[in-house]
């Protein structure tokens, strides 16, 4: 019993801490006859972040605005904000956009229709501190003479009834002592390391390899001293890492004007169907069938001004070598794009994988220049640059399909399931495979020897193909080494009662899994998701599918997953008003609602993954954990199985 009143008395200190962080106020200003400006304010608790609408949905839920389907209106752009930071956060361990103190929200309309009085509003957020998280939904009606409506939402005894299913009717329950893991993310250094190896693939070409010597040799020989050389070539190593800096600065002014494009990568359809084209774009170019090249005039205009002589003429000189070598450099830039202006850091991360660029591209001018003798030790240039080229080409088919995966998995299409996914891998891999042994060439290319290098990589490109093939056919090769990239394991050509993770048996109701695991005497892993949650994905594939983890799962558990991302709308018999304690009311009509606001007012927290350990009838048996490595997870099952009400003895359970 004193347990039970000490972890009342927790849940109550929390609640008490749960004070309303964010407060909203809104009004509508009339702009012209049919034209309104919706704002809404939100003031915002110290300590606390409220998350931009553009914020990583990997790790907080971003702030979302859902406006009442009408013929009466339209939507006049998107939904602007005002000026948000990027920065990290402590409770999701990695950078987030969010607001701090406050922020403006405004969305322009057009009335369609004169009768039209009144505009219906929700906002779904999320905030946090330090420690704590919140997720809710406000909803307003706005009346478009500047008033704010009261807005209908009844709690009726349907919906107290529904309501009541997502209060856990909580037994003797504690919070036992162990440590909640998270692993950190280093986005910004993973993006300088993309961007560094794709400088490194660039100066193998032929459009930037043959440079080195000769721009090396220019400015020591030029020089009236080597260190007047030395610090030339330094000056041209500078200006190249600089003006790969300053071409990403124009994304900037496009993050602040429309955040969405650049933010929106993982789960936008249209972006995804974009990059996937430009990426076969690349690949062909490479491949020889076209070059792709900027306008002469620029590279002859730079030329000329690379002649001043002086810090100008140097600058225009890398310049120069920018644009002259477009043709090779454009499609692993834009490969470099894809890969930095996703949800997490957006133009900040582009400016970073440029850092990295620049630096792998210059780096070569600047030690060659210090140590000048061992540019004899450099290659000669010849086919083999040729051939580079055409490996990339491989490389940016692979990577157009993972776009078009993305907007197959969001838009439920059901064209690229893993299978085909793979297979399609395998036969990209093995093109690469008779291609790098010779067995055909691309247009322009001249028949030669193969060299011993040549051989050497296509017998590891072979084995690759092999272990894709294998993962194409075999069910036990699960492709762990390319985990994230194939479409998850239940995204199958295989029918299968659900699309439970590694074929696990798993509901997505908790009542249902509920019952279950009372029918089992099993524990339950209760598993809030989400269909666009990557640290989800992985998991599931690389901690899940341990082979120690999943007998646990497999054998031990009952798995409820709870997706609190799901759009799908629930039924109308089961859509209700859910009211909390302070007399605020939410509209609960999706299935991803319901699940998050279950996880908010039982557990506190908005964040997944987020796993619970609970007996069947309804007793927490282990502190909740997130995303962690394998063998803290195992412990933490293991854990949980031991602290079950007239649990069997280990030896039942870990057969020893």
């Amino acid at each position: 019993m004193k347990t039970c009143l000490l972890f009342l008395f927790g849940i109550l200190t929390l609640q008490a801490q749960f004070e309303e962080p964010v407060v909203w106020e809104s009004k509508v200003e009339q702009l012209a006859e049919d034209r309104y400006q919706l704002i809404f304010e939100a003031d915002i608790a110290p300590n606390w972040h409220l998350y931009s609408q553009f914020s990583d949905p990997e790790g907080a839920i971003p702030t979302e605005f859902v406006f009442d389907q009408t013929d009466s209106f339209k939507l006049v752009g998107n939904v602007t904000e005002s000026e948000s930071v990027v920065d990290y956060d402590q409770v999701f361990d990695m950078d987030l956009t969010y607001f701090n103190d406050s922020a403006i929200f405004q969305q322009q309309i057009q009335v369609l229709d004169d009768r039209l009085t009144q505009i219906k509003v929700e906002i779904n957020y999320q905030a946090c501190d330090d420690e704590l998280c919140i997720f809710r939904t406000e909803t307003f009606a706005l009346s478009l003479d500047g008033s704010v409506a009261a807005v209908e939402l009844d709690v009726d005894e349907k919906s107290q009834a529904l309501s009541a299913e997502l209060k856990l009717a909580l037994t003797e329950t504690q919070y036992l002592e162990s440590a909640t893991v998270k692993e950190g993310t280093n986005a910004p250094l993973n993006i300088f390391l993309l961007g560094f190896f794709g400088g490194l693939l660039a100066l193998l070409t032929p459009c930037v390899f043959p440079m080195i010597p000769l721009t090396v040799s220019f400015f020591l020989k030029q020089s009236t001293t080597k260190s007047k050389g030395i610090f030339n070539a330094l000056l041209y190593t500078f200006f190249i890492v600089l003006i790969y800096i300053l071409l990403s600065l124009p994304f900037h002014f496009i993050d602040s004007l429309n955040p969405e494009i650049l933010n929106n990568l993982a789960t936008n359809v249209g972006l995804n169907i974009f990059f996937f084209v430009v990426f076969v774009f690349f690949a062909l170019s490479f491949f020889g069938f076209y070059e792709l090249t900027l306008p002469t005039v620029w590279g002859s205009k730079t030329d000329e001004a690379s002649a001043v002589r002086g810090g100008l003429g140097i600058f225009f000189m890398a310049l120069t070598l920018a644009i002259v070598s477009f043709s090779c450099t454009g499609p692993i830039l834009g490969s470099l794009l894809a890969g930095s202006l996703t949800a997490e850091g957006g133009a900040f991360q582009l400016s970073i994988g440029m850092l990295g660029f620049g630096v792998a591209l210059g780096l070569p001018f600047g030690l060659f220049a210090l140590f000048p003798n061992a540019l004899k030790a450099l290659p000669k240039s010849g086919g083999w640059m040729t051939t580079v080229k055409v490996v990339l080409g491989f490389l940016e088919l692979a990577l157009a399909l993972k776009f078009l995966s993305n907007a197959d998995l969001v838009a439920h299409w059901g064209i690229l399931k893993r299978e085909v996914f793979v297979g399609i891998w395998t036969l990209i891999s093995l093109g690469l495979t008779l291609y790098l042994f010779g067995i055909f060439r691309f247009p322009h290319e001249v028949k030669m020897p193969l060299s011993k290098g040549r051989k050497l990589v296509a017998v590891g490109v072979l084995i690759l193909t092999s272990y894709l093939f294998l993962g194409f056919v075999s069910e036990e090769n699960k492709l762990r080494l390319f985990s994230g990239f194939p479409p998850p394991e239940f995204y199958s050509l295989n029918t299968q009662e659900s699309d439970c993770p590694l074929g696990l048996e798993c509901y997505k109701d908790f009542e249902l899994g509920k019952q279950a695991a009372a029918l089992a005497n099993k524990p339950i892993l209760l598993d809030f998701t989400g269909w666009a949650c990557v640290n989800c994905r992985r998991m599931e594939e690389n901690v899940w599918a341990d082979p120690a983890v999943y007998e646990l799962l497999n054998e031990r558990y009952i798995i409820i997953s709870l997706y609190v991302d799901d759009r799908e709308t629930l039924a109308p018999e089961s859509q209700f008003n859910f009211q909390y304690p302070d007399g605020r009311i939410k509209e609960i009509n999706t299935i991803g609602k319901k699940w998050a606001t279950f996880q908010a007012i039982n557990f506190n927290t908005a964040s997944q993954p987020f796993y619970i350990q609970m007996s069947s009838d309804g007793e927490l048996l282990n502190t909740p954990i997130q995303y962690t490595d394998k063998v803290t997870f195992e412990n933490w099952l293991k854990l949980g199985l031991e602290r079950l009400p007239n649990k069997p003895t280990k030896a039942q359970y870990f057969n020893f």
